[in-house]
């Protein structure tokens, strides 16, 4: 996999669109002409670059400078987010670049689809922290965020060095974190400072579509309350209403509580902030915070507003048990069950399902948490709502999961799902924003760079139970590191492709195109599959066949494609169904089945 090595988060550098400044502020009348003469010299070492080569620390680049775009003359925004699930922001999440939950960022939740990515309907930040700003709605011109920028070159190169010391910041659509010598790749557009020697003190990995996020509050708001618990106690067939706006039918704050055969209904009230609602619950039917434990049997819940998620646990020590209740929402960045700011979510035979746009069934965001989902049914309608969008760790078991218009399941950033005995069934309906760039998908990885997610390897894991592709892919990996592990699980694929690790347009701010692959680890276990793998050059696979794995497809059938190391077992097969390119195989050819065509191994026929 890559390179993992971290260095100090230093000074963050900021360009204008005429200028760069180094860290620090300008000079003024009053500093002296030392500190005058320093920042001049910082501001010369400053420069807009776009990698060419990289060779172990020397770092090859064309010297440029960066155009940003700006809004149409109505004023629109980008299309929305994960907030929204469907698919245009980060998908769930609230806003997440990533296919999505949320759309514009309305409170509407119109926008495109998705819970999931395009840049998180949020106005997403770094991880964990709130965005901030107002969101703003519709499409920017051609498809890009207002704000989003493009690298034009001047005809100048210049090599420089990677040290121990220097500072490497990863933008993200809104908001900035600490980032890895490993995210500096070729067609990465950087900010560079530069010492007397060329050695880079500072590099900012610069998300071209930046500062076109959308906005929640800077602080958390989780709106008011029609009803709140503050003290322990048990309740027995009450019955909650609300059609206030930014409030809550219920709300547990702080408090033990026994919830049995209860009602919530929540069926008017706007939400001021769409991602107010996706991160901190704010409009949800329950919400269970400030580290509260509510043990819920026997609920129903139904809510029609946008931000109307079902039951909602918010932050660190908060703990929601539920079992054998029904939640319903109908309207769009509604989830069924949904966890953010490290909050915990215990789910057991729920009836679930939702009718919006980014409403995903589980549903985690910003700060993420953990969910363990035993048995039920969860079921989406909408676009950009997965049955799952996961930035948490999430472990479903013995369930059915189903996304009538969108991917089965999406991962985003360094967060799990683990699947056991589970029936998957996806059925993305078409792409997000009508790119006709974009991948259709049952299972997406990625990250949207909406500061939703930390950066970092995904992991995903099904064992046992079915996984149903009605459209598209079956996997899509882009813009992150994971770990696959599959075991015995039941395939249905839509078309030809099993697995698809590509880079992507970069249009949604997932990355810079050219340097926005996917590097996968994918441990099959005792599995049957079909169809073929395609990797690109900006990207990578490791796959190993054990356990009596039986694999029928081709890989880079093309030819082209990125580096691809196979081991396969003694006891696995691999029947090919067209030529197969691949860097490295560890295991017996007799163990192959060549069907007529050949296997190429680092450009070497060797069957």
């Amino acid at each position: 996999m890559k390179w993992k090595k971290l260095v100090t988060l230093g000074c963050v550098v900021v360009m204008t669109v005429s200028s760069v400044t180094a860290c620090g502020s300008n000079t003024t009348e009053n500093q002296t002409v030392e500190a005058t003469e320093q920042s001049e010299e910082s501001q010369s070492d400053s420069v807009i670059v776009q990698v060419t080569a990289v060779d172990g620390d020397q770092i090859t680049a064309d010297v440029g400078t960066l155009t940003t775009a700006s809004a149409d003359a109505s004023g629109n925004g980008a299309p929305g987010g994960d907030d929204s699930e469907d698919g245009t922001s980060d998908q769930d999440n609230g806003g997440n670049g990533a296919p999505g939950d949320a759309p514009s960022g309305d409170n509407s939740g119109n926008g495109a689809p998705g819970d999931a990515p395009s840049g998180d309907n949020s106005g997403n930040g770094a991880p964990g922290d709130a965005p901030s700003g107002d969101a703003p709605s519709g499409d920017a011109p051609s498809g890009q965020m207002p704000g989003g920028s493009s690298f034009e070159a001047s005809g100048e190169s210049i090599t420089f060095t990677l040290t121990d010391d220097t500072a490497i910041t990863l933008e993200y659509l809104q908001g900035s974190g600490e980032g890895t010598a490993d995210d500096i790749t070729v067609g990465s557009v950087l900010e560079v400072v530069l010492d007397e020697d060329n050695q880079a003190v500072s590099v900012t990995v610069r998300n071209l579509n930046a500062g076109g996020g959308f906005g929640g509050s800077s602080e958390v708001t989780n709106g008011t309350s029609a009803n709140t618990i503050t003290e322990d106690t048990e309740v027995d067939g009450e019955t909650y209403t609300s059609t206030g706006d930014d409030e809550n039918a219920l709300r547990v704050d702080g408090a033990t509580v026994t919830l049995k055969d209860i009602t919530i209904e929540k069926t008017a009230g706007s939400s001021s902030n769409t991602e107010d609602g996706d991160f901190y619950g704010q409009n949800a039917g329950l919400l269970v915070l400030n580290g509260a434990t509510a043990n819920i049997t026997g609920a129903t819940v139904g809510t029609s507003v946008t931000n109307g998620n079902g039951v909602f646990s918010y932050g660190e020590g908060t703990v929601v048990n539920i079992s054998d209740s029904t939640i319903r929402t109908t309207e769009n960045n509604s989830g069924g069950i949904q966890t953010t700011g490290g909050g915990t979510m215990n789910a057991t035979n729920l009836d679930v399902e939702t009718q919006g746009n980014s409403a995903a069934a589980i549903r985690s965001d910003r700060g993420g948490g953990t969910v363990n989902v035993d048995g039920g049914s969860y079921v989406t309608n909408g676009t950009g709502s997965p049955a799952i969008y996961c930035t948490a760790d999430i472990s479903v078991s013995d369930a059915t999961l189903t996304a009538n218009a969108s991917e089965g399941v999406v991962v985003e950033g360094k967060n799990s799902v683990a699947l056991t005995d589970c029936d998957v069934t996806g059925n993305m309906s078409n792409t997000y924003n009508g790119d006709s760039d974009e991948n259709i998908h049952c299972i997406m990885i990625y990250q949207s760079m909406s500061g939703d997610a930390d950066v970092g390897e995904a992991t995903f894991s099904a064992e046992g139970g079915s996984i149903t592709a009605k459209t598209g892919d079956m996997f899509y990996i882009t813009n992150t590191d994971c770990e696959i592990t599959l075991k015995d699980v039941a395939f249905t694929l839509a078309n030809d492709v099993f697995l698809r690790v590509e880079g992507n347009s970069s249009s949604r701010g997932w990355g810079t195109e050219g340097a926005n692959g996917g590097d996968v680890t994918l441990t099959a276990d005792s599995q049957e599959f079909t169809g073929n793998i395609l990797v690109d050059e900006i990207s990578s696979l490791v796959l190993t066949m054990k356990n009596g794995t039986s694999y029928e497809g081709a890989i880079n059938p093309d030819g082209d494609g990125g580096m691809v190391d196979v081991t396969l077992a003694d006891d696995s097969t691999w029947t090919l169904t067209g030529d197969s390119y691949i860097t490295s195989f560890d295991g017996d050819t007799s163990n192959i089945t060549a069907n007529g065509y050949h296997l190429y191994v680092n450009g070497e026929q060797v069957l």
